[in-house]
């Protein structure tokens, strides 16, 4: 009796420390976890946080994330419905809603990866070849009014300038609603799907390149252009208007020297008639003056006026 009772002392103990060591599981915020026992599921998935029970040794836990997660796709060449080629990288944001489906479905979040390159690139392809590239490159609210309008006008054939049927924020919403359809059966839920970058191939890139060179040459040769034209106006309406000045202030200098020259004339006359011989005999000095030199020999006649009043001098 003693030796059975031992013997069930013993297997308590072992099952406390068994239980002690692998019998309890912490379960941290923004994680789930299902409890696998022989590699089956056991139970519902356990999603609130705190310290948990299982059976030791027996029973195993695979942790998952409750948090939105990222899914990066890899950059695909894809043709649009005009034969245009581009390469269009997405994303999106998914996360896990049933860790049981998940697990029995996918297992790990490296293969809920591949699956959804599958599903979303799948889903993004179809929808490309469906539309022209205007619904790639535009968003839903584009209008003509955009600066890059005249620029992609000429970057590819067709009519470039009306609005898009749908936009790329329509199509990237139809891409989620046909992909969200497939995702819940491996216990996903897609959040939203995203065009991350847009780009055409090289021998398009170049040609595009091209065409938006030419474009900004032209427009710049406009400006040029009409700056030219202004430039030859505003020079012909400046020198109008400094003839216009020269000849108003040439017109008021003529008068102005008129009027002065009437002036001192007049003064001239009047000072003249009351000493007439004395301004004579003044004019007669200025001219000997304008033609005498310092080498001059002058000869005078004895009743020359300048020889008289010479004379006269003498005698004072």
């Amino acid at each position: 009796m003693k030796n059975i009772v031992q013997v069930i002392i013993l297997i308590v103990v072992f099952g406390l420390i068994a239980t002690a060591w692998d019998g309890f599981y912490i379960l941290k915020e923004g994680q789930q976890a299902v409890i696998t026992q022989f590699g089956a599921p056991v139970g519902d998935p356990v999603t609130k946080a705190g310290l948990k029970l299982k059976t030791p040794f027996i029973q195993h836990v695979q942790y998952f994330e409750k948090k939105i997660l990222i899914w990066d796709g890899d950059p695909n060449q894809i043709p649009t419905n005009d034969k245009t080629f581009i390469y269009l990288d997405n994303t999106a944001r998914w996360r896990i809603t049933n860790a049981l489906t998940f697990l029995q479905a996918v297992g790990t979040e490296r293969r809920a990866q591949s699956l959804l390159d599958d599903i979303i690139n799948g889903t993004v392809r179809d929808m490309v070849n469906k539309n022209n590239l205007i619904e790639i490159i535009r968003s839903s609210d584009w209008s003509p009014d955009y600066m890059l309008s005249t620029v992609m006008s000429t970057a590819q054939s067709g009519d470039m300038t009306k609005p898009p049927k749908m936009g790329r924020d329509k199509i990237s919403e139809q891409v989620l609603k046909i992909a969200s359809k497939v995702t819940p059966k491996y216990g996903i839920e897609l959040i939203d799907v995203m065009f991350k970058r847009v780009n055409y191939i090289d021998s398009v890139r170049e040609k595009v390149y091209d065409r938006m060179i030419s474009e900004r040459k032209r427009i710049a040769a406009e400006k040029r252009s009409l700056g030219e034209g202004r430039k030859a106006e505003i020079l012909g309406r400046v020198d109008r208007e400094l003839k216009e000045i020269t000849s108003k202030a040439q017109k008021e200098a003529t008068e102005i020297k008129g009027k002065a020259d009437a002036g001192a004339t007049k003064i001239y006359g009047l000072t003249y008639s009351k000493n007439p011989e004395f301004y004579a005999f003044q004019k007669s000095l200025e001219s000997y003056k304008n033609i005498i030199t310092g080498n001059t020999s002058l000869i005078l006649s004895s009743d020359s006026d300048l020889f008289q009043y010479l004379e006269s001098l003498k005698t004072r």
